[in-house]
């Protein structure tokens, strides 16, 4: 399948969820443009410090746009599944494309129970103190879960390698142990900090 790419660090689209983006280059508009003229999907993926791309990202598909009076695209995408990249593509276009291969990661059949639940979110109520993150917990308490633990993997100031290494997960049990690990991770050495402030 060959793919149009948004490389654009810290900004990591899951399955499932939406991500709004403004676009103003213009080699993202001309990428845009390709998306909607074809399956309307986009590539989003993060590159490493020497600018290489990492090896997964995420399809998404164009499920709104708009145009500005200066030339803007306002788009939203829904993330449909993770891809692999096979090989980058000759470049004909100001933008990048690949050539992408759809990754069909095993969907936990059994349900994450109200302990979990109430775990995870009782440890990202700390963690958003810590981080003084101004949200209110009770908007998201009863979204479904699965969605739960991606919209806080997508809006959390993690590192771009932890969003990378949350995006690689394989089903949702391993994503709900590796995002509480960060999150106690991030939250030890903000008390930490704190300490040694004071």
């Amino acid at each position: 399948m060959e793919v149009p790419i948004f490389p654009l660090n810290g900004a990591v689209l899951f399955p499932g969820t939406s991500l709004p983006l403004n676009i103003f280059e213009e080699r993202y508009i001309e990428m845009v443009d390709y998306a909607l003229s074809k399956e309307r999907c986009i590539g989003m993926i993060q590159s490493d410090e020497k600018n290489k791309l990492y090896n997964i990202g995420c399809i998404g598909k164009i499920h709104s746009f708009s145009e500005t009076t200066d030339g803007r695209y306002l788009i939203s995408l829904q993330g449909t599944s993770c891809f692999k990249v096979k090989k980058e593509l000759k470049k004909k276009y100001k933008f990048r494309l690949i050539e992408a291969e759809i990754l069909n990661f095993e969907e936990d059949k059994k349900l994450i129970n109200e302990k979990q639940k109430n775990n995870l979110l009782e440890k990202y109520s700390q963690y958003i103190k810590v981080k003084k993150i101004n949200l209110n917990l009770e908007e998201i308490q009863n979204i479904d879960f699965n969605q739960i633990i991606k919209f806080i993997a997508m809006i959390s100031p993690f590192s771009n390698i932890e969003k990378q290494v949350l995006l690689e997960t394989k089903n949702l049990s391993d994503f709900y142990k590796k995002l509480q690990s960060i999150l106690e991770l991030e939250i030890v050495e903000n008390d930490d900090d704190d300490k040694t402030i004071n």
